[in-house]
């Protein structure tokens, strides 16, 4: 893959930064961005190039796109690993958050990806990789906003992928499970803060600790796990449609396909340490 183009956005650690990594040791012209360019000092040392990139601004996309096709021409693999995760019980997370989640999540990621898509269909080559999560096939309680734009992001990804397909353009779906990454420190920030201390908050703060004990979980994968999968998808002759990790992760996946909704929802509760039922203290109602 010498000479290829490859744009990686969320690069500023976890998959994206073990992407970029990997990416530009297998002969990629790399180019990785984030909004926060100063966390990317290390990256430069490997000779990856950073780029400022706000996904949710659409000017912030148009001047990425121009410098890099000014430097070293259009892209060629398109890795689209931006996102985080908004947690906290429907009832109390603000629109305003729930927009965001999908500003970032999904339609950033829309808008550059539309803006890309030309050259790899006249080219006639082009891998789009979308970074989901198992949470795009299944979900937690206090995750709605998050799961929702994951599910949308694998409809989204299946259509893409049929338009492309017949002009030789690859869309591909990555999805991770539990990572060690900072994302899970930032979704149960994001869960105490609107939801532990309202009528939710004695399964929010259950599944505040489950979060914080998984941090440190020997099952979760490695950011380098999930880049190897990103680098096959980007430089396999003929990719999967979807890379799941060989890990707990593909039980995840499995289990909303092998269980009843009713004995999915008990297996997940009990994994998240959540309580049956819940008193009426603090707000709650009937």
């Amino acid at each position: 893959m010498s000479g290829k183009v490859a744009l990686i956005t969320g690069a500023s650690s976890g998959i994206g930064a073990a992407t970029a990594l990997q990416m530009a040791a297998a002969g990629f012209v790399v180019y990785a961005a984030a909004r926060r360019i100063d966390r990317m000092a290390d990256l430069r040392m490997h000779g990856i190039k950073v780029i400022g990139l706000d996904v949710t601004s659409e000017d912030s996309i148009t001047a990425c796109l121009q410098t890099i096709r000014q430097e070293s021409g259009d892209i060629d693999v398109l890795v689209n690993n931006a996102g985080y995760g908004s947690y906290g019980a429907v009832e109390e997370v603000p629109m305003e958050d729930a927009r965001r989640q999908f500003e970032v999540n999904l339609f950033g990621l829309a808008r550059l990806t539309q803006q890309v898509i030309a050259h790899m269909r006249e080219q006639r080559w082009g891998r789009i990789i979308n970074v989901s999560s198992v949470g795009g096939v299944g979900a937690t309680p206090y995750g709605a906003w998050y799961h929702a734009t994951k599910f949308a992001l694998e409809g989204y990804s299946t259509a893409l992928r049929q338009e492309l397909e017949p002009f030789g353009v690859d869309v591909v779906v990555i999805r991770p499970g539990g990572t060690k990454t900072e994302w899970g420190g930032i979704a149960t920030e994001s869960l105490l803060k609107i939801s532990g201390n309202g009528p939710y908050r004695q399964a929010v703060q259950a599944m505040a600790a489950t979060f914080k004990k998984g941090n440190d979980s020997a099952m979760l994968d490695s950011p380098d796990v999930i880049a190897k999968l990103i680098l096959q998808a980007a430089t396999a002759a003929r990719p999967k449609t979807v890379y799941v990790p060989a890990s707990i992760a593909r039980i995840f996946v499995l289990i909303p396909w092998l269980l009843s909704h009713r004995m999915s929802n008990a297996l997940t509760r009990a994994f998240l340490g959540l309580p049956k039922v819940m008193g009426l203290e603090n707000g709650g109602t009937r």
